[in-house]
């Protein structure tokens, strides 16, 4: 009895560390750090095939397919979780607000981002349009930041393919400079 629950447990155990390497590979391609997925997947396709023989070579036990599904679900949950914490890339944030005696823009730079601005026109009348670049790693200081200026700012973000030429590339790649 011990051995089997060993083996589910190991199956479970190896399953999650498969799949979590699997996540954390597929996000990588997506964000194009190809050479660092390269890597992760060799070590991704060696848990695979210890795995998956534990599985095939102990079909006849329902347990060890239970624990090398359930551990597939979990692994996708921790795999995610290990991305938000590597927080690879950037992100685009823009940012609309209507009181533009807060100068947002220029508090934001003062905390050393890269602001473009502009006019823009909503619903109920102009309004002033921000787009910050920043490393994903600084996305919720960034929200504090602006919701502490501006706490009825409109926020929305997402994630560029790519970036090329500007303040930004220059920023990016130097990080954020404190002041």
């Amino acid at each position: 009895m011990g051995d089997a629950i060993g083996m589910i447990l190991t199956i479970f155990i190896i399953n999650i560390l498969y799949v979590s390497l699997n996540t954390v590979r597929l996000l990588m391609t997506m964000k194009g750090y190809r050479y660092r997925a390269a890597i992760v997947s060799v070590f991704e396709i060696v848990v695979y095939i210890v795995a998956l023989g534990m599985v095939m070579s102990n079909l006849n036990d329902i347990a060890n397919i239970a624990a090398y599904a359930l551990g597939f679900g979990v692994g996708i949950i921790v795999g995610m979780k290990i991305e938000e914490r590597l927080a690879l890339g950037y992100i685009t944030v823009n940012v609309i607000t209507k009181d533009y005696n807060l100068d947002l823009a220029n508090q934001i730079r003062n905390a050393g981002y890269g602001v473009t601005s502009w006019i823009a026109s909503g619903r109920d009348g102009e309004r002033m349009m921000l787009e910050i670049l920043t490393p994903r790693k600084n996305e919720n200081k960034l929200y504090q930041q602006i919701i502490a200026i501006d706490d009825k700012a409109f926020i929305v973000s997402s994630e560029p393919k790519q970036i090329y030429g500007g303040f930004w590339v220059k920023q990016v790649r130097g990080g954020i400079k404190k002041k």
